[in-house]
């Protein structure tokens, strides 16, 4: 089914990054999240922004092993509603290690090898089941062992050949690098991705031509950090803001808009901490942009290197 013949919720996706875990680097995040960030007050914020996003007819959830407790959370919704039409995407690669606590120095830990991915593998089959059909390479690199590793390329192929979907995510002004030499990657003689979860936004479009790239020999391609990891939403350029009281909108509703306008954006994630947030967002959904939008939009593209450099810097809290 080509894009246009969608509906738009059916293209978004909620993502639990900033759901599953006390802490996050998501601006905005933390005036929409109560004082308390105890394990059952986020594990009922997550149920109720997902049955909130279920309503509106969104049927994708991604999440992964290093969101705290997002897997948890999303197995514990999925068995109490017992909602069958949900797909998951999920990551492998982090571990989180902060314990539940928000001040700490090392809040995940990365590993691409094989003894993690037979670890993390199992427990998140065994909570999402079958629901789980495409799971990612947790920010791979253009220098990621991986591409070294036979033995991890082989235990990754045999999951592929079992029917799920093998991806991955990308961060960091590399990410077209990352993904060219992704697609060229074969396992016995078939490839061994499928999928990518890429930066994507009004601010760092530059992926965009290797996204059309492997959309067009269909790789299915999902969209993250929407928004900016939220700064679109809090501290959105002024040009943003004009857009959107012409539109009688918000500015998030326009950022998404210009990410649902993409014609290889297959899945479009939005992030929201909370039901309010999740309905702002999904506004976009009904927003149209016309060329003059588009042409203002191109002009707040930031150089990579300062994109990418201000989301290091931004704190977890």
């Amino acid at each position: 089914m080509s894009e246009a013949a969608r509906e738009p919720s059916e293209r978004i996706g909620v993502g639990l990054a900033a759901l599953g875990r006390p802490a996050y680097i998501n601006v905005g995040r933390a005036g929409a999240l109560p004082d308390e960030r105890s394990v059952e007050t986020m594990r009922a914020r997550t149920g109720a922004v997902l049955d909130a996003a279920y309503a509106h007819g969104v049927r994708w959830v991604d999440t992964a092993r290093s969101y705290g407790s997002a897997e948890q959370f999303l197995a514990g919704w999925l068995q109490q509603r017992g909602h069958g039409d949900v797909t998951v995407s999920s990551k492998w690669g982090y571990v989180y290690v902060a314990e539940w606590r928000v001040e700490t120095e090392v809040h995940e830990v990365k590993e691409h090898s094989v003894e993690r991915l037979r670890e993390q593998w199992p427990a998140t089959r065994e909570l999402l089941g079958d629901h789980v059909k495409l799971y990612q390479v947790h920010s791979l690199t253009e220098d990621s062992p991986l591409f070294d590793d036979v033995e991890l390329q082989q235990e990754l192929a045999r999951l592929r050949d079992s029917g799920v979907r093998i991806g991955m995510s990308t961060s960091g002004a590399g990410q077209a690098e990352t993904i060219e030499r992704a697609r060229t990657l074969q396992v016995g003689g078939e490839p061994l991705f499928s999928a990518v979860q890429s930066t994507w936004n009004t601010l760092e479009p530059s992926v965009g031509p290797a996204l059309q790239h492997v959309h067009d020999i269909d790789w299915h391609v999902l969209v993250k950090e929407t928004l900016a990891n939220g700064r679109l939403a809090v501290h959105p350029p002024e040009r943003l803001t004009r857009i959107a009281q012409r539109h009688g909108v918000t500015e998030d509703t326009v950022a998404l808009a210009h990410v649902l306008a993409q014609p290889w954006a297959d899945t479009v994630l939005i992030g929201p901490a909370g039901v309010e947030q999740l309905e702002s967002n999904l506004a976009a959904c009904s927003l149209r942009l016309d060329h003059e939008d588009f042409d203002e939009l191109a002009t707040l593209a930031s150089d990579p290197a300062t994109y990418w450099g201000e989301r290091a810097a931004l704190p977890w809290h």
